[in-house]
């Protein structure tokens, strides 16, 4: 089979990834920094994990959603930075066709889940602004286990469809995915098969979940802000703005790159300009999550320090 040529009529059995530079002078400085960047990111998400599991102070429901987002990106980014740092080092840089769908519903399904991890977190902060007295009652801890297993199960369903639909197509074209990982636009251009429907299904149910997740998000917010602006003190003002600034950052973060990348039609798909918003949304936003929370954060702060200096007094006894 050639890679990456026109195969006409022959099935795809792999595909080639483009790979992030076919440079060779570029591939040991890009593998290292990938390497960086994902130990910094599997540190910081770990230690916030760790941080909320053991730390009394922070069994709260918006930590309880924080540790879950912190989870979600550590598996978010291990789907990708991996497979990147292997191909950068490989000549050939395939995939098989199974371990490409296996990358797409991971990639897919992470990817929903933490979109809707970010709508339970804006409405959680609803809630604790506008509604203070019923917070306990209304966050109590089977309503926050029950989002969260509703968020992992819808982002499972839809990655599902996804993938089904990219995969039961007839791959005759080309073998080589102008990507450096398995996404549904530059899959759905190999097929030999009119992708329409698709298109128009992606465009839909991501529309659904998606700018669902964000309606949701802005709904909370402008209720939030109804409630602050008529609290009498600034200080009062400010005390309760500030529990949303590290998750309002995060939104913006997450959500530009998502609708800018599928909803949108595949004709619309420019391979350069999708090429630099995928690695700053698939490698950039899971490293800086953790530190936008823990750099705004107080609690996470404090709960840091303590079990660093009483680590650092265990080890000088």
């Amino acid at each position: 089979m050639e890679k990456g040529g026109n195969i006409n009529n022959t099935l795809v059995t792999e595909f080639v990834l483009s790979g992030l530079s076919s440079n060779p002078k570029l591939q040991l400085p890009l593998f290292l920094l990938c390497l960086l960047v994902y130990l910094i990111y599997l540190l910081g998400n770990l230690t916030i994990t760790m941080l909320i599991g053991i730390t009394p102070g922070l069994q709260t429901p918006m930590y309880f959603f924080l540790m879950n987002l912190s989870f979600v990106d550590v598996l978010y980014s291990s789907t990708i930075t991996p497979n990147i740092m292997v191909n950068i080092l490989s000549e050939t840089k395939t995939i098989s066709i199974t371990a490409c769908a296996i990358q797409m519903f991971l990639f897919v399904e992470l990817a929903s889940t933490e979109g809707m991890i970010l709508a339970a977190m804006a409405y959680d902060r609803y809630v604790a602004i506008c509604k203070p007295l019923n917070y306990t009652v209304i966050m109590n801890k089977v309503t926050c286990i029950t989002l969260v297993c509703s968020v992992y199960t819808a982002g499972c369903v839809n990655s599902l469809i996804h993938t089904c639909a990219a995969f039961s197509l007839p791959f005759c074209k080309s073998n080589h995915i102008n990507h450096f990982y398995c996404d549904i636009n530059p899959i759905l251009r190999l097929s030999c098969k009119d992708t329409y429907l698709n298109e128009a299904f992606l465009f839909f149910v991501a529309g659904v979940i998606e700018v669902g997740s964000f309606f949701c998000i802005v709904i909370s917010y402008i209720y939030i802000l109804f409630t602050v602006f008529r609290i009498g003190s600034s200080t009062g003002r400010s005390k309760s703005l500030s529990t949303c600034i590290s998750h309002f950052t995060c939104v913006a973060l997450s959500y530009g790159p998502t609708f800018f990348l599928y909803l949108r039609p595949n004709s619309a798909y420019a391979v350069d300009q999708d090429w630099v918003v995928s690695v700053f949304y698939t490698v950039i936003v899971p490293m800086l999550n953790p530190m936008i929370y823990s750099l705004r954060n107080q609690d996470v702060k404090n709960a840091l320090r303590r079990i660093l200096v009483s680590f650092c007094t265990e080890v000088c006894r």
